[in-house]
């Protein structure tokens, strides 16, 4: 029989699991691998200009495709490097399947060069890390890393692979099935809760629908608009929910928690049945825990086990895929109507629009309604920060459009590798980036990548000079005491920031020269009536990446806003 030597086994094992693209980044422990890379035509291979941007270009791929992100990276720094994008992917239930280079065994323990225990550190952060011992577990690991990260609730998991290890000789079988002792998921609906669960449905005179990321992963949209449809009752969205059902439907409230919309928050605290599915009820979306949905009865469908009344107790727990969970229950609903719960959830949306003050000047409403105007089709990306919130209280989603956001961890330097992996997954779609003016800097190395492998993707910063979330916090709960926020303070006004007679320095980088000296397009937009024309220019670059610079104003605070440690009815509506 046959053998080969395990870095060979690894690129036949990419072929087998359909890995089109790996975002990766060589070293002394990958080099054997990258070479066997450079001799094969299936898997392209993208080199981005640092492992943190690999590993969030990889995980955007990932959810804009449904896909397994796929990354390989060098020990030590290379793997260390990953740490924050695997705990974003953890948080956010993204299939990722990383590989890390090792030394040889022998070394293992007695700190080599550029050794770390990547397993160990991550252990906390992914489904499942191994290190590959022996030669001979080598494919059947493989195969049951790519099936750990893309079934039950899906995650990151992290592979280890000695360099003495891949360099042994072994079996070439790679294998077609995998049975791990011990990890069963997605285990049978339960149709006695579920009937349990619809019967309190139809009881309920306020239901209200609480939609989390774990639809959009699920891709029960559909079955959950039809769902929606056939029952008449509202919904109310988490930030990674939102999408779940399109904005402009007419039972859609909006976002609900920190800077939710006023009508969603007050629906939550006012419904008599709050009928959850994929949500883990983190602190975001509940403000004060024991004062949460004071007067409701909770449902909650959840594919992992572990999230279903960790943070709320519920009344009804389901374990149970979204889409197989709506599917089922589209068989036994029933429409009935509730016209005074619609109306008064209509009372509010009146009471308090999702609206910003200043509509004659450039803000982020302005921006983010522009770009509902000007793309039937797209993925947007954020960043994280002010402008996210923005994002995700202004976008429109439906069928054709995406957003792709860090909503567990909120990683600062998820957008531009982000959009990045995104655009590489969906050639065909529009890329837009939002950021702010810190996140931009944050990984904006890769404008490299973007240039040379020709991505189109348009980048939106929203430049206000400041770090602008903790800022917000700082002028409404620190006394306007802006430290460590100002992206222009230096040691000309350290320490002197407001004072008589201190001048700010100059903003930098300029973000439009910046661009250019990458070899993509950059524009800055001052005044509202020229956004529209700066993305039609945007849109005919089809060949490199376009940055439009929006000056924003840093009095532009995102509202409404839960007070701190508040109830989501505490709500800050402006100042």
């Amino acid at each position: 029989m046959k053998k080969i030597s395990g870095n060979k086994l690894f690129v036949k094992a990419l072929k087998e699991e359909g890995v089109d693209v790996l975002f990766g980044y060589p070293g002394a422990c990958t080099i054997d691998i990258s070479d066997e890379l450079y001799k094969q035509d299936y898997t392209r291979v993208i080199l981005p200009r640092h492992e943190q941007a690999l590993i969030h270009a990889a995980d955007a791929y990932a959810r804009s495709t449904g896909k397994v992100g796929v990354c390989l990276v060098t020990s030590g720094p290379g793997a260390t490097n990953l740490v924050t994008g695997i705990a974003t992917a953890n948080y956010d239930s993204v299939p990722l399947v990383c590989f890390t280079g090792q030394v040889a065994r022998h070394l293992i323990g007695n700190d080599a060069f550029q050794e770390v225990d990547i397993v160990g550190i991550t252990r906390s952060i992914c489904k499942y890390g191994i290190t590959v011992q022996r030669r001979e577990d080598l494919g059947r690991i493989i195969k049951e890393a790519f099936h750990i990260a893309r079934t039950g609730r899906p995650g990151p998991v992290v592979v280890d692979l000695p360099k003495d290890v891949m360099a042994e000789l072994g079996d070439a079988e790679y294998p077609e099935t995998v049975n791990i002792r011990g990890y069963k998921p997605n285990p049978g609906l339960h149709i006695g809760q579920l009937k349990r669960a619809i019967k309190m449905l139809k009881k309920a005179e306020k239901p209200l629908f609480l939609a989390g990321g774990g639809v959009n992963i699920a891709d029960a949209n559909e079955n959950f608009t039809k769902l929606v449809d056939k029952t008449q009752i509202p919904v109310v969205t988490t930030i990674m929910g939102r999408g779940a059902i399109p904005t402009d439907h007419p039972l859609f409230i909006g976002n609900l928690g920190m800077h939710g919309a006023y009508a969603a928050n007050m629906a939550v605290g006012e419904c008599d049945l709050l009928f959850s599915i994929g949500t883990r009820f983190n602190d975001r979306i509940t403000g004060k825990l024991h004062e949460f949905a004071p007067n409701a009865e909770i449902v909650h469908i959840d594919i992992d086990t572990g999230s279903i009344s960790r943070n709320v107790s519920v009344d009804i727990p389901i374990v149970a895929d979204a889409k197989e969970a709506t599917e089922k229950m589209l068989e036994y609903v029933e429409e009935n109507k509730r016209p005074e719960w619609l109306a008064q959830i209509n009372a509010w949306k009146e009471e308090h629009p999702l609206m910003m003050k200043n509509q004659n000047k450039l803000t982020p409403q302005k921006i983010i309604e522009t770009i509902n105007e000007t793309f039937d089709e797209a993925i947007v990306v954020t960043d994280v920060g002010q402008h996210q919130m923005f994002t995700t209280q202004y976008l429109a989603l439906n069928e054709k459009k995406q957003l792709l956001t860090s909503g567990g961890l909120g990683t600062m330097g998820y957008g531009f590798p982000g959009a990045i992996g995104a655009q590489i997954g969906n050639p065909d779609v529009p890329v837009i980036m939002i950021s702010g003016d810190g996140g931009m800097q944050m990984n904006i190395q890769e404008f490299a990548t973007a240039v040379l492998q020709e991505l189109p993707v348009i980048l939106c910063v929203f430049n206000n000079t400041y770090l602008g979330m903790v800022r917000q916090w700082q002028k409404l709960f620190y006394g306007k005491r802006y430290s460590m926020t100002c992206l222009r303070a230096g040691k000309v006004c350290d320490g002197k920031c407001g004072t008589e007679g201190c001048e700010c320095p100059p903003y930098t980088p300029d973000f439009v020269k910046l661009a250019e000296s990458y070899g993509a397009k950059g524009m800055r937009v001052f005044n509202p009536e020229d956004v529209k024309a700066a993305f039609e220019e945007a849109r005919k670059n089809t060949k490199t990446p376009t940055l439009i610079e929006f000056i924003i104003d840093p009095e532009d605070l995102v509202y409404p806003m839960v007070k701190p440690g508040g109830t989501l009815e505490d709500l800050i509506m402006d100042c």
